[in-house]
C-alpha cells in the first residue's frame, strides 16, 4: 500500500538536501550543463519548480501543464535566473506542493498527469520525490546515485520494471542485484529462463532503467543489453 503521507515527508527532506547542496553553488556554475543533454543547472532548477507547481495542478484536478509548449517555455525563461531567485522559486513551489498534499483529499482517486497518463493520487508524492532525487543527480554536483536512498532506489526501479512490462520493444528480461530480482519486457514465448539477465550493483540498475547510465556497469547474460525506450 502507497502511504503518501511518508512520501510527502520524503519528498520535504529531499527537497532540503537539494537546497542547501545547490546553495554552495554561484550563478556562474548554474550556467555551466548539467547531466542531461542541452540543459544547464539552470534548467534543471528550473523544472524542478515548475514541476512542484504541475503536480499541484494535478491533485487539485487542474492540467499539469497548459501544454508541452507552454512547459518548455516556461524552462527556457526560467534557466538564466540568478541563484538566490531559483533558490527562493524551488522553496516557494515545494512549499505549495506540501500545502497542497497536506489538504484533505480522496487518495484513491484516479488523477491524470502528462499526456494522457493517469495514476492513483496516492503516487504522486512519490513522483514528485523521483523528481527532486534524480535531478539532484542530475546537476552534476557530487550527488550520486548511490547516495540516494535505499528505499526510493528500489521503489523507482520496481516503478521503472512496471513501466516497460509488456513493452514490445523491450525483450523479456530478468534484472538483479543478487538478492532480489524483477523481470520487464515483453512476455517470453521461450521456455523459463531464457529471457536476457542483468546483473549489477542497485544503483547501476536503476541507472540504466532511468536513463542516468549506459549500463557499462552490469553484467548481462543471454543476449545484448536491452534498448530501453525513452521515458
Amino acid at each position: 500500500m502507497i502511504d503518501h503521507a511518508h512520501d510527502l515527508v520524503s519528498v520535504r527532506d529531499a527537497t532540503e538536501q537539494l537546497l542547501t547542496a545547490v546553495a554552495k553553488l554561484d550563478n556562474s556554475s548554474l550556467a555551466e550543463p548539467s547531466r542531461l543533454p542541452g540543459w544547464s543547472r539552470g534548467h534543471v532548477l528550473a523544472h524542478i519548480a515548475r514541476n512542484a507547481d504541475a503536480l499541484a495542478n494535478v491533485l487539485e484536478g487542474r492540467p499539469m501543464y497548459a501544454d508541452a509548449h507552454v512547459r518548455d517555455a516556461d524552462i527556457e525563461r526560467d534557466a538564466p535566473r540568478p541563484l538566490d531567485v531559483q533558490l527562493t522559486d524551488v522553496r516557494e513551489s515545494a512549499a505549495l506542493f506540501q500545502e497542497t498534499g497536506a489538504a484533505p483529499a480522496d487518495w484513491s482517486r484516479t488523477v491524470e498527469l502528462r499526456n494522457g497518463v493517469t495514476d492513483s493520487a496516492s503516487r504522486v508524492p512519490f513522483r514528485r520525490w523521483a523528481e527532486v532525487a534524480l535531478h539532484h543527480v542530475d546537476l552534476g554536483i557530487g550527488y550520486e546515485l548511490e547516495d540516494l536512498p535505499a528505499e526510493f532506489t528500489e521503489r523507482e526501479t520496481v516503478f521503472l520494471v512496471e513501466r516497460f512490462a509488456g513493452h514490445p520493444e523491450v525483450p523479456p528480461t530478468r534484472l538483479t542485484e543478487g538478492t532480489r530480482a524483477w523481470h520487464t519486457g515483453r512476455a517470453s514465448e521461450e521456455p523459463e529462463g531464457s529471457e536476457v539477465t542483468v546483473t549489477g550493483s542497485p544503483a547501476d540498475l536503476l541507472g540504466w532503467l532511468a536513463g542516468r547510465r549506459d549500463g557499462s556497469g552490469l553484467t548481462v547474460v543471454g543476449g545484448p543489453l536491452p534498448s530501453l525506450p525513452p521515458l
